[in-house]
């Protein structure tokens, strides 16, 4: 099993409007990251940089490389893309992270 760690920018002002819709997740992109492969998704807050950064835990058999293309994964997109920085697609930008150590 692998993970991925990435890094985005939320807007100033959106911390609370941020948390509220992955609270509410829709259930059917919850669905689509588990079939997928991604087993545990956490997303945390640099409140003085409004630095979000997101690691994923990928089972051995992942298939992430294509949900840029799913329906629903866009309309994420479009969803969340008032309150980040985002690429013309409305994509959030993000920034691969290294990993630079890990501990079992």
């Amino acid at each position: 099993m692998g993970s991925k760690a990435f890094k985005m920018k939320l807007l100033p002002g959106f911390e609370e409007e941020y948390k509220k819709r992955h609270d509410e997740i829709w259930p059917e992109l919850s669905k689509l990251l588990s079939e997928r492969g991604v087993y545990d998704y956490s997303i945390f807050l640099d409140e003085e940089t409004m630095s979000l950064f997101a690691v994923q835990k990928l089972k051995d058999d992942a298939n992430v490389d294509h949900l840029t293309v799913e329906p629903i994964l866009r309309k994420w997109w479009d969803y969340m893309a008032d309150i980040m920085e985002t690429n013309p697609d409305n994509s959030p930008v993000e920034k691969p992270l290294k990993e630079v150590f890990h501990m079992e």
